[in-house]
C-alpha cells in the first residue's frame, strides 16, 4: 500500500554540517560520506512509500543517515540501533541542532527495534560477525516484505558480505559503484527460529568462558595484547579494593580479575552495545555478574573525578576504518581525570605506537613492565 509521503522539513540541510562530537574529531575525520548518499538514494521510493514507524536505520555512524531521511524525505517515527554511544550520542546533538529530536528514537538490536520494519537503512559493518548478528535479526523480527538498503565504501566491501546476507535473505543486488561507495539491495527474508548470538568459547588454560556478541572486538578469542597484560595482572595494584576495566570488550580482563582475586569489586564499561552485552553474558556464564557490573559509557562518562584506584585498559588503535591515536588518547584522558592520586592504569599497546609519552603526559610516571614482539604494558602512576 503505498502511503503519502510526510513534507520534509526542507533543503537547509546539509551533510557536511553534520558533526562527530562526543566522538573524535579531526580534519582527516568526517561525520558523513557518499555512502550515506547513495543509501538514501537508492532507497528514496520506498522510503516515500513507508508509513511513519516502518523505516529502521542501523549503524548509522553520526546521524547522516537518519537525519537525511527525516530531512530530505520527511521520514518519522524512524527506529534506530548504533552499537557505539558516541555515535548515539553525536546523533543526538546533530539532531537538535536540526530540530529533528522527535524524529527517531534510538533502541537495542532486538525486536523492539525491528518489529513491523519493512525499509531497513544499513551501513555496513566490517565485521561479518557483525553483520551476521543484524541480518539474523532483521530476518527473524521485520516484516516478511522488508527491503534493506546496506551500503558502504568500495574500499571496505567483501563478496563475503553478500554470502552472509545471501544466508539470511533469498536475494542480494549490487549497485553500480558512485563516488566509491556501493550499496546492496536484500530482500525476501527468511526465517530463524532462534538466536545465535551470543557465542560462547571456553578457554582451558584460564577456566574462562567468553562469550560473544557479532560487534565485540575479537569474537570468543582472546587477542595477544589482552593475554599479555593477564600475564601480569597480579601485579596491579595489589591492595587495590576496586578496579575499572575500560573498554572491556567482552569482559575478559575484568573477568580474569575478579576471579583471581574474590575480595576486589571490579567495573566494565564499553561505548559499543555489543561488548557490553557480551560482557554480561560472560561474568553471568563465570558466575561473576553479582561482582562485575557492567555498564555503556562513552569512555569514563559517567565516573566521578578522582575515583579510582586502579584501570585496567587494552585500547583501541582504530577510529573505524581508519587508524588514528585519537581513541586511546581520549581513553587517556578521561582515566587520568578519574584516577585518585596515586592511582595506577594498566594499559597494554601495539609497541610501534610508542604511548609511553603520551601517557607520561596525561598520567604520570610511567614504566614498562613487560614485552613481547609486538606489545607492551605499561604501569602509569597519576600525579
Amino acid at each position: 500500500m503505498q502511503h503519502p509521503p510526510v513534507e520534509p522539513t526542507g533543503s537547509a540541510f546539509s551533510f557536511d554540517d553534520l558533526r562527530r562530537y562526543p566522538d573524535v574529531e579531526a580534519a582527516n575525520l568526517f561525520a558523513s560520506d557518499a555512502a550515506d548518499r547513495l543509501i538514501l538514494d537508492t532507497a528514496a521510493p520506498a522510503l516515500a512509500a513507508s508509513a511513519p514507524g516502518e523505516t529502521i536505520v542501523i549503524g548509522d555512524h553520526y546521524g547522516a543517515l537518519t537525519l537525511g531521511a527525516a530531512a530530505l524525505h520527511g521520514v518519522r517515527g524512524l527506529r534506530v540501533h548504533q552499537d557505539p554511544l558516541a555515535g548515539e550520542r553525536a546523533l543526538a546533538n546533530n539532531a537538535s541542532g536540526r530540530g529533528l529530536g522527535d524524529a527517531y528514537v534510538s533502541l537495542g538490536l532486538d525486536a523492539e527495534l525491528l518489529d513491523g520494519a519493512r525499509v531497513v537503512l544499513l551501513r555496513l559493518p566490517r565485521s561479518l560477525d557483525a553483520l551476521d548478528e543484524i541480518a539474523e535479526a532483521i530476518a527473524r523480527f521485520a516484516a516478511a516484505d522488508v527491503a534493506i538498503y546496506a551500503g558502504g565504501m568500495v574500499k571496505h566491501l567483501t563478496i563475503a558480505m553478500n554470502d552472509v546476507l545471501g544466508r539470511h535473505f533469498g536475494e542480494v543486488r549490487a549497485s553500480l559503484a558512485r563516488q566509491k561507495a556501493r550499496v546492496l539491495t536484500v530482500s525476501s527474508a527468511g526465517r530463524v527460529a532462534l538466536s545465535s548470538w551470543p557465542r560462547r568459547e571456553f578457554h582451558a588454560d584460564l577456566d574462562l568462558w567468553v562469550c560473544a556478541h557479532g560487534a565485540a572486538f575479537a569474537g570468543t578469542r582472546i587477542d595477544i595484547g589482552t593475554r599479555l597484560l593477564l600475564e601480569v595482572l597480579g601485579q596491579a595494584r595489589p591492595d587495590a579494593a576496586s578496579a575499572i576495566d575500560l573498554g572491556c570488550g567482552t569482559g575478559v580482563i575484568a573477568a580474569a580479575l575478579a576471579k583471581a582475586r574474590p575480595e576486589i569489586t571490579v567495573l566494565a564499561t564499553d561505548q559499543s552495545a555489543g561488548a557490553a552485552a557480551s560482557a554480561h553474558a560472560t561474568m553471568t556464564a563465570n558466575g561473576l555478574a553479582d561482582r562485575v557490573t557492567v555498564v555503556r559509557d562513552d569512555a569514563l562518562s559517567a565516573r566521578p573525578d578522582a575515583s579510582a584506584e586502579l584501570i585496567l585498559l587494552n585500547p583501541p588503535f582504530h577510529i573505524g576504518a581508519a587508524v588514528h591515536a585519537g581513541a586511546a588518547l581520549k581513553l587517556f584522558e578521561d582515566a587520568a581525570r578519574v584516577l585518585e592520586p596515586g592511582g595506577e592504569l594498566w594499559t597494554v599497546w601495539n609497541s610501534h605506537l610508542a604511548y609511553k609519552a603520551a601517557l607520561s603526559r596525561l598520567i604520570g610516571p610511567t614504566r614498562q613492565v613487560t614485552r613481547n614482539a609486538k606489545f607492551t604494558v605499561t604501569a602509569s602512576t597519576r600525579r
